[in-house]
């Protein structure tokens, strides 16, 4: 396993259309699964999508069974991994929240996302993912696949008067704990 870097914004390749998953339960993607996992970890990431460590497939990770320390306050997802995932929104409801990300370090901005929704995909071993969702995990599955149509948090964003450096926001959260 291995700790991978991590685009950050203003890189193109944040902005491509990921590709689906054609093969399943392979060693190779077992090993970038492994390795976007232990990136995370090592970031304090809520999750991590497969471009932002340069693959361009549609993969993304998130949760875990820890506290994030990133977001202390938030429930627990549960770990999952996501592969050519699909979201249906089940109401037009929205919520705003404050969110970060690993490829726009040491910023926050306020986001508005779906409160509500279905999502469908596969695991790792191509078994199918049917999950209905809301709140701080319906805000985390859209932050991710985002990411698989190459946007980031900043251009969903409708009020960039609630965006700025998170040591300026929220004093109390040191800029490595928000990188």
């Amino acid at each position: 396993m291995t700790v991978r870097d991590i685009l950050k914004m203003g890189d193109a390749r944040l902005l491509r259309m990921a590709e689906a998953v054609q093969v399943f339960d392979t060693p190779q993607l077992h090993d970038l699964i492994a390795d976007m996992r232990e990136t995370m970890i090592a970031v304090n990431g809520a999750g991590l999508a497969a471009p932002q460590i340069g693959v361009n497939l549609q993969l993304v990770i998130f949760g875990g069974t820890a506290l994030n320390p990133r977001y202390p306050d938030r429930p627990q997802v549960p770990p999952t991994v996501l592969i050519n995932p699909v979201i249906t929104p089940l109401s037009e409801a929205e919520e705003e929240d404050w969110e970060g990300c690993l490829s726009v370090p040491g910023l926050r901005g306020v986001v508005p996302r779906w409160s509500h929704l279905h999502y469908t995909g596969f695991d790792e071993m191509g078994q199918p993912i049917d999950r209905t969702v809301e709140g701080f995990h319906a805000r985390v599955v859209q932050h991710e696949c985002d990411h698989l149509v190459g946007k980031l948090y900043p251009m969903r964003m409708r009020d960039f008067t609630r965006f700025g450096f998170t040591e300026v926001l929220f004093p109390g959260i040191s800029a490595a704990e928000d990188d």
